[in-house]
């Protein structure tokens, strides 16, 4: 679930916030890989102010290949396309356009002065 820069939550009391790289390692519309917390995370920029992660590991297959995924939209919705074998998923849900029965598994961010920032629950 991408948020908006420097939009946070405090609701949760429970979350715990890894710094990932700075906002500016980040090209538009172009995924790359982290690892944090031994999780290997797809972190994409959408714009300059739509920041999404989701687990790297394409659900299909289990390749850990997602951040080389391509970057669209459905509507207003932006999307990854798993570069194997093309799955559609909404960047913010993780839903499967194309297969109900797959899921992404999805993050909050957020940008804190200049980096960004994903929740771990």
């Amino acid at each position: 679930m991408g948020m908006t820069l420097e939009q946070t939550d405090t609701t949760r009391g429970t979350a715990v916030w890894e710094q990932a790289c700075a906002l500016a390692d980040l090209e538009p519309s172009w995924g790359e890989a982290v690892l944090l917390r031994m999780k290997q995370i797809a972190l994409f920029k959408v714009s300059p102010k739509e920041i999404y992660a989701v687990c790297h590991r394409d659900p299909h297959t289990d390749a850990y290949v997602m951040a080389r995924g391509i970057v669209g939209s459905k509507g207003e919705r932006p999307t990854i396309a798993s570069p194997l074998l093309k799955q559609v998923y909404d960047l913010g849900t993780g839903e499967c356009f194309s297969d109900p029965a797959l899921h992404l598994k999805t993050f909050r961010t957020r940008v804190v002065a200049g980096f960004i920032e994903i929740e771990f629950e």
